[in-house]
């Protein structure tokens, strides 16, 4: 089930007015007051993505996987109430005790390119690449994807994989078969594949869409399968940007996420994960000077970290996650305030079947980590 049908499911509420009238002030105050109250039964994790007012009350920050699996850890949290987007959410609720409760405070807020491969999408795919290519690909599939993919590719015998651990996963990959698809970042995909020495012209791209190969070449040759799907975020960064900042600052550095295009990638000067670039700019000397392609409340938040040295984004017209973006103070205080009442509002839970099934994708993963 996508976002914009969960939106549409009557169980869901939309927040009361009441919240809109609040100070931010009157908010804050509550939120601190709320989570005093409940102590360890309380957890709050917030994506590196999210708004500083909804981050202030996070007790830890971090990706998305790591994010799900410290809720894991925390046996005493009877409620988490998840700060960023739906399929994280999903994942926290696949590895935490079924006596831990998931809250997702708008369900709105969801992510472009999880909807981008739907599980009808993917099994009608499936079958035909079964035609074409036989018992010869591995399903992988980035974490940012839903709980019922994750599902089929733990039923196909394949693994989960984050931006930081992509390259071992497909090294991985290619000892159980001879092709790999991969879902739903084409992007991803192809510069993790590229990094390994898979030639661009080895990697054809399944449009969901036309229900067909974008490929010009003979598939026979095809090693890695990219679903076409991509980051909203991510994909407007562009060569341009890099023309730019080369042309106004040649000493600037290029860090840019590896969900950005394999042209974006070539031409910057690092690229990696969230918490790779994170890291990066923390080690960076005094002085250097950086542009960084990833979303952009993180990139403010690294500017306003690291005054001592120059920091701007990759592309200046770049917006935040507008989806990441929907969890906000009130949104925040009002799934706190219905646990103070006793009500669970917004509740993620994964079906037991989903959730197995996931489950085998996720721990193929975490045996290689």
């Amino acid at each position: 089930m996508n976002i914009l049908e969960l939106i549409n499911k009557d169980s869901v509420q939309g927040i009361p007015s009441e919240y809109k009238t609040l100070s931010v002030a009157e908010m804050e105050q509550r939120v601190r007051e709320i989570k005093n109250s409940f102590g360890e039964k309380l957890f709050i994790p917030g994506h590196h993505y999210q708004k500083d007012e909804v981050i202030q009350f996070a007790d830890t920050t971090g990706d998305s996987l790591q994010l799900a699996q410290i809720s894991a850890q925390n046996k005493n949290a009877e409620y988490i109430v998840f700060c960023g987007v739906h399929f994280m959410a999903e994942t926290a609720d696949i590895l935490t005790n079924p006596n831990q409760r998931v809250i997702l405070p708008d369900m709105r807020a969801g992510c472009s390119m999880a909807d981008m491969a739907n599980i009808e999408q993917t099994e009608r795919g499936w079958n035909t690449m079964q035609q074409v290519f036989g018992d010869t690909i591995i399903p992988l599939t980035y974490v940012n994807s839903t709980a019922a993919i994750k599902a089929f590719v733990g039923r196909n015998g394949g693994a989960t994989v984050t931006s930081s651990n992509a390259k071992p996963m497909l090294e991985w990959a290619f000892t159980q078969k001879q092709r790999i698809l991969f879902l739903p970042d084409q992007h991803l995909g192809r510069n993790t594949a590229f990094d390994l020495g898979i030639p661009l012209d080895e990697m054809a791209v399944w449009n969901p869409i036309t229900d067909a190969f974008e490929y010009n070449g003979n598939l026979n040759d095809v090693k890695v399968i990219l679903w076409k799907g991509h980051c909203s975020v991510h994909e407007n960064f562009t060569v341009n940007n890099i023309n730019d900042i080369r042309k106004d600052e040649p000493d600037m550095n290029i860090i840019v996420h590896p969900e950005c295009t394999r042209e974006v990638v070539a031409l910057s000067d690092y690229a990696g994960s969230t918490k790779y670039i994170i890291d990066t700019i923390d080690k960076a000397p005094s002085g250097s000077k950086w542009a960084i392609g990833t979303e952009m409340n993180l990139v403010k938040r690294i500017i306003n970290n690291h005054p001592d040295k120059k920091i701007v984004s990759l592309n200046p017209h770049m917006c935040p996650c507008l989806t990441m973006n929907r969890i906000d103070l009130p949104h925040l205080l009002w799934a706190l305030e219905s646990l103070e009442k006793g009500e669970v509002i917004n509740e993620i839970k994964v079906d037991a079947t989903i959730a197995k099934d996931a489950t085998l994708a996720l721990e193929r993963m975490l045996a290689r980590a």
